[in-house]
Formats: structure tokens, C-alpha cells, sequence
């Protein structure tokens, strides 16, 4: 470890290695709760639609048909696929806090705004922007928390966090159950307040991340060193007074790495901080420099997408078509939906620190895809009730949550500091543009129609997808396990300082 140590070193001390050399403490369980929180609303704005949307369909709601629903859930996934490319690129070049707060408040307005829609065009509108607003957090919470979180518990965090969408399901399961009991509120008026309620949330986050600090990362790489030595100052203060230890979260790094992480002086480069690059340098850095990265990161994102979005957006269509089950009374089946997906990050995580980020992403992407196409197969013969639908897909989507969560991961740690946020813009906007968009509109139609040979179809085509992604990760995706991000891909200051031509 001694060489790596000092091939860290420089002049000024090396902002990456004193930030994943810290211990675990309470203060980066606050960070990581005050931005992970992102997913956690995702969770409930989905949650919310799905349980809601035989109730919209009502004359004394809103009258959507089954396609218009379906058309909602394709549009604010549109919206945040735009509103990761726009925040994406801001983020690197006006720092991580200015924009985890924009988006934030973005999203609490937007969803204001949903509870007080007043027709079709309305409501969808409404979904759109507030979309445009979650799709900006994810791009710069991702890029903050990496930054931020030491390298030998990265993955851990980081699947842990992905998977809090689903607590956010669970609360909006809750919700629904509460808000659409016809005793005590009527149903024209119950399904406002549950928007409403994640507007009042997303205002207590707003509150709680104005102390979270920018990424020292970012400052080092935009000249503003002294800035980020401050902040990593105060940072080994605070772990210090609130040092904590999580089990396996301190066990060493492991074994050192080739390739010295690049100095905050190398960082830097010949003019003094880094600018944000230019898109054709980032479109020459995925398609040039890293082209296997980036079509492991495209098949992650894509499939993943597909699966989640096309199942979930749509399943209180399924259960209130073909099963028969009361409107009211479709949160009850998201619990357990919602159980799976959250353990399933939770239990695997450390896997993905421990075994590797290749044998796990392979494992979870391939095992989920089978899952998904034998309960496509039960659910076309008739041998599922809801009870057993909603078990199945507890178990398939313990393994999907952690699949979904790793393509986040992959996309957010294997590309170079300056360029993360844009990068995870683009992957997200790619992946789910083709996948999420398309998804919720073409099951809503499958659905529609009442064929259940359509909607197993559907079932297996993405259970196709996701089996792909996880067989060319297990071959070509980066070990990027206990590692430094800089030692995963070096910043592009140091590669343009050096005229390193590096391709895979």
C-alpha cells in the first residue's frame, strides 16, 4: 500500500485519497439519506400513478382511458430523460449542490402542480415536468455520492440507495390505501392529496440537503482547490466526532492498483482547473476511448429500463383487468412487490464489493431474466392468482432491484471525473428513452386489449433483454470493486496534461 500512498501524494494532499481513506461515520450516513432520498420520490410519483390509475380513470376524477394512463407513466419518463440530459451537463459545470437543490425543487413544485391538475392534458403535463425534475437529481446524486462515499463501500451504497425507490413505493402503496378509502374522503378529491404529500416531503429535503457540500472532487478539477481542501477538512472532522462501523465497511481496500491515482496538481493540467468538456470530447471519450464501457452501460440501461418500467407503470392495469381486483385495493399487492425490491439491494450489495461488479451484475441480470419469462409462462396458463402474481414478482425483483441498481452504478464509477454527470445523463437518457418510454405505453395498449398472450409476449421479450445485458457485462464490464475512481478512469485534465491516447 506504501506506493500507492505516495503515488497519491503531491504537492497538496491528494483530495481522493484522503476521502476514501475515511472510516464510516454517521456523517456520510446523513449524506446519503439527504440525497438518496431522490429514488425514494421516484418510488412514490410511480407508486402513486400505478395505484391511482384505474381510480383516474373514473368521470368524478379525471376520465383517463387505459392508454392515457399509460401515456402518463411514458412521459414522465420522457421528462426525466430530458431533464437528466439538461441537469446532467450542468452539474459538471456548475458543481453538484447548486444542482441537487434545483432539481429538488423542481420536482416538489411539479408535483404540486399534479395534485391540483384539472383534465387529461393537465395531469400529463404536469408528469412531464415533474419528471424533468427527477431525471436532473439522478445525474447529479449519483455523482455526488460516488464522489463522496469511499471506494471500498461504494457499491454497497450505492445498489442501497437505488433500491430505496422502493421504500418510496411501499409509502406510496400506504398512501393509496389510506387516501382511497371511500368512508372517510371522497375519491375526487383523496387522490390530489397523495401528490401533494410529496411535494410537502421533497420541501424537508430541500431543508436537510442545504448542508450536504459540494464534492470535493468537482472544486479540485475546477481550480477551486482550496475550497475543497476546507471542505475535506471539515469532512475528516465531522467522521471523526461521528465514526461509525457498519459491518465488512473498514476492512482494507485491497490490493493496490498499477496506475497512481492522478495528483490534484496533475488534475488540474497546464491551465490551471478543468473545464467541462466539450460534447463531441465526451462522445469521442464513450464511443472511442471507453466503447466497451459504453455498450455494457447502453445494454445495462436499456433492459433494465424495459423490465421495470413496461411491468410496474402497469400493474394495477393487470391486476384490476385480469384479476379482477378493486381499485381501492391495489396497494396491498405493491407491498410485497416492494419488499423484494428493497432486500434485494440491501442483502446482495456487499456482493458486489466482495465478489466483483462482473459475476454479480451477470448473476442478478441473467437470474431476474428467468424469473420474469417463468411467470410470464404461469401467468399465460392460469396457474397464478394476484396473491401468487404479487409473490412472484417479489421474488423476481429481489434479483432485478439489485440488476437495476448496478447499471446506475456502472454508469456513475467508470468514466472520468469531469465528464460523470453528463455521462450519467446520457445512459439514463438512451437507455430509458428507448426502454422506460416505450415500455408503459406498449404494455397500457397489450393490456387494453384484454390478451393475455400479448402481455406474456411482452413478459419474455424483456426477460430476452435483461439475460443479454447480464451475459455481455459478465464478459466485458469493468472490476471497478474497493477501487478508486481515478484508478478506474483517470480525469481528463491528467489524460490531456499527459497525451494519453488510451483506448480498451
Amino acid at each position: 500500500m506504501t506506493s500507492m500512498h505516495q503515488g497519491r501524494q503531491g504537492p497538496l494532499q491528494n483530495i481522493a485519497s484522503r476521502l476514501d481513506d475515511l472510516t464510516w461515520s454517521r456523517w456520510h450516513t446523513r449524506v446519503v439519506l439527504a440525497l438518496g432520498v431522490a429514488w425514494m420520490l421516484d418510488g412514490l410519483e410511480v407508486t402513486l400513478v400505478g395505484s391511482f390509475g384505474s381510480v383516474l380513470e373514473r368521470p368524478e376524477t379525471l376520465a383517463l382511458s387505459a392508454s392515457e394512463v399509460g401515456w402518463a407513466g411514458s412521459l414522465y419518463v420522457g421528462g426525466a430523460v430530458l431533464g437528466a440530459l439538461i441537469f446532467g451537463r450542468m452539474a459538471d459545470t456548475l458543481g453538484r449542490k447548486r444542482l441537487f437543490l434545483a432539481t429538488l425543487t423542481l420536482y416538489m413544485a411539479a408535483t404540486l402542480a399534479t395534485g391540483l391538475s384539472f383534465d387529461a392534458w393537465s395531469f400529463i403535463l404536469c408528469r412531464f415536468v415533474t419528471g424533468l425534475g427527477i431525471g436532473g437529481e439522478y445525474a447529479a446524486i449519483n455523482s455526488a455520492i460516488d464522489e463522496l462515499v469511499p471506494a471500498r463501500v461504494r457499491g454497497r451504497v450505492s445498489l442501497a440507495i437505488n433500491g430505496s425507490f422502493w421504500i418510496g413505493a411501499a409509502l406510496g402503496a400506504g398512501l393509496s390505501l389510506l387516501l382511497l378509502n371511500e368512508n372517510w374522503l371522497a375519491i375526487a378529491w383523496s387522490w390530489r392529496l397523495g401528490f401533494i404529500a410529496g411535494a410537502v416531503l421533497a420541501l424537508a429535503m430541500v431543508l436537510v440537503r442545504r448542508h450536504v457540500p459540494e464534492s470535493p472532487r468537482w472544486l479540485a478539477t475546477h481550480g477551486r482547490e482550496d475550497e475543497a481542501l476546507r471542505i475535506v477538512a471539515d469532512i475528516e472532522g465531522a467522521a471523526r466526532r461521528t465514526a461509525a462501523h457498519p459491518p465488512g465497511a473498514d476492512h482494507p481496500a485491497g490490493p493496490p492498483h498499477s496506475r497512481p491515482v492522478p495528483t490534484v496538481a496533475a488534475q488540474r493540467g497546464k491551465t490551471g482547473h478543468s473545464e467541462a468538456p466539450a460534447l463531441r470530447e465526451v462522445m469521442w471519450i464513450l464511443l472511442r476511448v471507453y466503447r466497451r464501457r459504453s455498450l455494457v452501460a447502453l445494454a445495462m440501461m436499456v433492459s433494465q429500463a424495459f423490465f421495470y418500467n413496461a411491468i410496474f407503470f402497469t400493474y394495477a392495469m393487470v391486476l384490476t383487468r385480469f384479476y379482477n381486483v378493486p381499485d381501492t385495493r391495489v396497494g396491498l399487492y405493491i407491498f410485497p412487490f416492494a419488499l423484494g425490491n428493497v432486500l434485494g439491494p440491501l442483502m446482495l450489495g456487499p456482493l458486489f464489493d466482495r465478489v466483483g461488479r462482473r459475476k454479480m451484475i451477470a448473476a442478478t441480470y441473467v437470474l431476474a431474466g428467468l424469473g420474469l419469462a417463468f411467470t410470464g409462462w404461469a401467468f399465460l396458463h392460469g396457474w397464478l392468482t394476484a396473491r401468487g402474481l404479487a409473490l412472484c414478482w417479489s421474488a423476481v425483483f429481489f434479483l432485478a432491484s439489485a440488476a437495476a441498481s448496478s447499471a446506475y452504478l456502472t454508469v456513475s464509477e467508470v468514466f472520468p471525473l469531469e465528464m460523470r454527470a453528463v455521462a450519467i445523463s446520457l445512459f439514463y437518457a438512451v437507455g430509458t428513452g428507448a426502454g422506460g418510454f416505450a415500455g408503459p405505453a406498449l404494455f397500457g395498449v397489450l393490456i387494453q386489449h384484454g390478451n393475455a398472450e400479448a402481455v406474456a409476449a411482452g413478459y419474455l421479450f424483456a426477460a430476452l433483454l435483461v439475460i443479454a445485458a447480464g451475459v455481455a457485462a459478465l464478459f466485458y464490464a469493468v472490476d471497478a470493486e474497493r477501487r478508486p475512481l481515478e484508478d478506474i478512469a483517470p480525469p481528463l485534465a491528467a489524460m490531456r496534461a499527459s497525451g494519453c491516447s488510451h483506448k480498451e
